[in-house]
């Protein structure tokens, strides 16, 4: 069983407690001592709440539950950001953009097959970002590439074993 699947077993019967910690691990967001943090930051829970759009009552009842199951709290304890993500902005930047979604997350060579592809194609790449599948319901692969990545690379990418989609951006 994933941490993923715990997590919902655990809020089963609160959806709104998950969107919360949606939420959360989505911006790798701490609870220390009935707090959040992202780092050292500490983030107001009015803010969390309307992210995830709950009520903020319901960002502290997830924050008792969480701290109330050893296995949670130790986890939320230790989160933290993963830095800087150029994503959003590497269109702006005059970088390229792959996502890439695998129908099992734990087979390995796809991040491998997809470098070797951009580096046959003379592409590097500045920076990858990859959702672990035990916290994440649909992991992904996202590879910032120093340029713009040519459209005819989709189809060799969709040939590496277990790719189900790709995505340029």
């Amino acid at each position: 069983m994933t941490l993923w699947s715990k997590i919902v077993t655990t809020m089963a019967n609160h959806p709104e407690r998950l969107k919360v910690v949606r939420t959360l691990l989505e911006s790798g967001l701490a609870i220390r001592h009935s707090r959040i943090y992202l780092n050292e930051i500490e983030v107001p829970v009015v803010k969390i709440a309307r992210v995830a759009r709950v009520d903020r009552r319901t960002v502290g009842e997830t924050i008792k539950s969480i701290e109330s199951k050893p296995e949670l709290k130790s986890l939320f304890e230790k989160l933290g950001s993963a830095g800087v993500s150029l994503k959003n902005v590497a269109h702006d930047l005059g970088l390229g953009t792959v996502e890439i979604l695998v129908e099992n997350p734990s087979k390995p060579g796809i991040i491998s097959g997809a470098s070797t592809l951009l580096t046959k194609a003379g592409i590097s790449i500045r920076q990858a970002l990859v959702d672990d599948p035990d916290l994440v319901p649909e992991p992904k692969l996202v590879l910032i590439a120093d340029r713009p990545v040519p459209g005819d690379l989709v189809t060799k990418l969709r040939e590496i074993p277990g790719v189900t989609r790709v995505s340029l951006y």
